[in-house]
């Protein structure tokens, strides 16, 4: 899956767009909207971003499970050995796997606390356009329908400016430099 993301100058061109793309097989689940006007989308039937799709949480998720389970695991065997016999009879096994779990769980919550606050990529990038009162939507399309999906809004809707994340982006954004 791709997401491509289309910044709309205002409502009702949203609205076209996304009753397009429902004409086009793609699903309410698909199609996601962000903008200051937000109830008149929902109004409208038009499925409204949520923190999923606004947000770094799922990445930062992900890298905290990434992170936290190796930590964990070695801090457990470092527990294991500068305690010895005194872990209670845990084995360097379930000391070191409890702590990965923990580890885990506990790289998952912090992470999570931070990439509430941390945008997608493409919301900073449009951000001033958004306050202005444009709509940016993130649109998840099969990779092989990406150019499909593309050339039928572009036709109808030239004005409207179709992004995605490029791997640079993503390297910044992952803070892998620029």
């Amino acid at each position: 899956m791709k997401r491509l993301y289309f910044l709309t100058p205002d409502l009702d061109t949203t609205v076209n767009i996304a009753h397009e793309l429902s004409d086009l097989n793609l699903t309410k689940d698909e199609v996601h909207v962000m903008g200051r006007d937000w109830k008149h989308l929902e109004e409208r039937g038009v499925n409204n971003a949520t923190l999923r799709q606004t947000s770094d949480v799922v990445n930062a998720a992900m890298r905290g499970l990434k992170y936290g389970v190796p930590l964990g695991g070695v801090l457990g065997m470092l527990v294991y050995f500068i305690l010895g016999d005194e872990t209670g009879g845990l084995g360097i096994v379930s000391l070191t796997v409890g702590m990965g779990v923990f580890g885990g769980l506990f790289g998952i919550w912090t992470s999570t606390m931070v990439g509430v606050s941390v945008h997608d990529v493409k919301v900073d990038k449009f951000e001033r356009d958004i306050n202005n009162g444009a709509f940016l939507m993130m649109v998840d399309v099969p990779n092989d329908r990406e150019r499909e999906i593309y050339s039928a809004i572009h036709r109808h809707h030239p004005e409207v400016v179709i992004d995605k994340v490029t791997p640079q982006e993503r390297r910044h954004h992952w803070g892998a430099g620029a």
